[in-house]
Order: C-alpha cells, then sequence, then structure tokens
C-alpha cells in the first residue's frame, strides 16, 4: 500500500474571516492511499490553532509505518488533521476494493441531503447586514463573531435577514462577562446555539452562568476522550473530521456524545467537497449540519458535491464514499 500526500489550494469566493485572521484560499493536504489497483483519496486542513502547519502535518503522514491499514491507524496517529485525510483516504479505498459504498462498509442507512448553515464571515456591522440580506434566502445562516460591537453586528444581521434562522460562532472570542451580556439579546433574536463562546480550558465558567440559548462546543470537543470535560458546560458538541481524526472516530463520538446527552452539529473546516464527502455521513440526524465549505470556494474538486433546496446532497462515488 503506498500512501503519498500533496498540497492543494482551493482560492475563495469572498474573503473569509473570523476572531483569529482572514484567508482568501483553502490550503488543504490531499491523501491518496493505492495498491496499484484501487486507490482511496481524503483531505484535511492544518489548523494552527491545534499546532498543525501544511509541514508537520504532512511529515506525519510521511512518517507513517509500511503496510499499516485503517484500524492501526487509529493507535498510530492521535487525532487530528493527519490522521484524518488518511481514516478517510482508506474508507474510499475500502469502498472502491469492495465495490460497495462507505455507508454500507460502516453499517449505516443511505444517506440523505442534509441542509447546511451557510457562513457569514466577520466584518462591520453594515457589511454584515448586507451580506446576511444577499443570503437572506437560505435557510440557515452562521454568523462568525468574537470582536468588539458584537451587539451591534448582531441587530444589524437581524434587520438584514429578519426570518432565517441563524446560529453564532464565537471562536473562543468572548469572556464570560461578555457572553452574559449577550445572551439574553441572542435568545431575543432568536440565534438557535452559540459556538465556543469562551476559550477551550477557560471555559469552567459556563457551569455556573445562565445558559438562555444552547452552547456548543468546538474548540473544547475533540474525539471522545473529551467528553467527560464537557459536563455541565455544554448542551451540544460540533463534530468535526479534522478534530476527531477522521470518519472512524467521528462516527464513534456521535454514538457517545448522543448516549451522553449531547445534542448534535456536525461542522468543518474551510474545505473542498473531499472533505465534506464523509462529513456528510456523520451528518445524518444531526440536529445542525455546517458543512458549507464547498459553498464558500470559487473552484471546487471534480465532481463537486451537489446543493440545491434540498441540500447538501451525498457526494457521487468518483469523488469519494
Amino acid at each position: 500500500m503506498q500512501i503519498t500526500v500533496t498540497a492543494d489550494r482551493f482560492p475563495l469566493a469572498e474573503t473569509f474571516t473570523i476572531s483569529r485572521g482572514s484567508r482568501d484560499a483553502a490550503e488543504v493536504l490531499t491523501v491518496t492511499v493505492s495498491d496499484g489497483q484501487h486507490t482511496g483519496q481524503g483531505e484535511c486542513v492544518p489548523y494552527a490553532r491545534y499546532g498543525e502547519s501544511m509541514d508537520s502535518v504532512t511529515a506525519q503522514i510521511e512518517g507513517l509505518p509500511d503496510g499499516i491499514d485503517r484500524m492501526a491507524l487509529q493507535n498510530a496517529l492521535p487525532s487530528g488533521a493527519a490522521r484524518n485525510a488518511v481514516d478517510c483516504a482508506f474508507w474510499d479505498y475500502e469502498a472502491k476494493t469492495a465495490g460497495r459504498p462507505v455507508w454500507q462498509l460502516a453499517g449505516l442507512a443511505a444517506p440523505d441531503p442534509v441542509t447546511t448553515a451557510y457562513t457569514l464571515s466577520l466584518d462591520t456591522p453594515e457589511r454584515m447586514q448586507a451580506a446576511a440580506a444577499r443570503h437572506a434566502h437560505r435557510p440557515l445562516l452562521k454568523i462568525k463573531l468574537g470582536g468588539e460591537g458584537d451587539m451591534a453586528r448582531l441587530e444589524a444581521i437581524r434587520a438584514g435577514a429578519p426570518d432565517t434562522a441563524i446560529i453564532v460562532d464565537a471562536n473562543e472570542g468572548w469572556t464570560a462577562d461578555v457572553y452574559s451580556d449577550l445572551a439574553p439579546h441572542l435568545k431575543r433574536l432568536g440565534v438557535l446555539l452559540v459556538e465556543q463562546p469562551l476559550p477551550a480550558g477557560q471555559d469552567d465558567l459556563l457551569a455556573e452562568i445562565e445558559r438562555p440559548v444552547p452552547v456548543c462546543a468546538d474548540e473544547s470537543c475533540h474525539d471522545r476522550a473529551s467528553l467527560p470535560g464537557l459536563a455541565g458546560k455544554y448542551d451540544m458538541v460540533n463534530i468535526k473530521l479534522d478534530k476527531t481524526g477522521g470518519l472512524t472516530e467521528a462516527l464513534a463520538l456521535r454514538d457517545a456524545a448522543s448516549a451522553a446527552g449531547y445534542r448534535i452539529m456536525v461542522g468543518c473546516m474551510v474545505g473542498s467537497s473531499l472533505a465534506m464527502a464523509p462529513a456528510l455521513l456523520v451528518a445524518q440526524g444531526a440536529e445542525v449540519a455546517d458543512l458549507d465549505g464547498p459553498l464558500l470556494l470559487a473552484k471546487d474538486r471534480t465532481p463537486p458535491m451537489h446543493h440545491d433546496e434540498n441540500g447538501l446532497h451525498p457526494a457521487d462515488p468518483a469523488l469519494w464514499g
């Protein structure tokens, strides 16, 4: 079995900004596994917030021992981007080898299209209101916040999209006092949930303050080992394959989190359809799906995942699975 990794760049349709910075392209790593007859692919997005870079993740993948398989991979690499790309490539390879879709191999039901949030990046209230108005036809908007003036942004966005469902992502950008001040207004403005208002590791106060809007763990939840530390602080978990280290752990985390009473959100980094394809399997039955990576790109993989009024559709097997 040969494992190769290449760097790919997908320009974004618009600059994407969160509380930690801006980007104009999705920088991803594509992993290919092949036995010379059958080939599988997977994608990951190295994330500096978790100490990852394109070079460090490439080194992790290139350092894997010869002959490794998907199950041995779970112990060979920690949760994170490197294991994700290889894990998903193995799933694709197994599907191509067996002539059966991944959902069947994983013992899942046939996937349906999912309604995905569409993300509005952090900007001035005026520009965010204009963006909300342009996308008010979408069923769910995800709003990036985490800076001074967030109350004005919230009011402006609701004015721009008065009837659209809204979720908020603070990307660890608030303090407990800021969250407490904003929380009643989140409820008043019809916000369905808020992601990661406080920094991971500094979120114990969430267990002590009122949460009138459900709070979802993102940076605080990576894999099943994260769950004990969330007790009493979070109502939901955001499952991302680049955090879990692939589809294998993501499915296990979904089951464990549901059993522990957490509501489920499935999210993504800014990547291509190759990254969304396995995530869509995890998103089946999730309360919220945020798999809009392909919708943010100026150019996607071929063939891309299809999106219409029914949602994001399962990938063509020619892409993945």
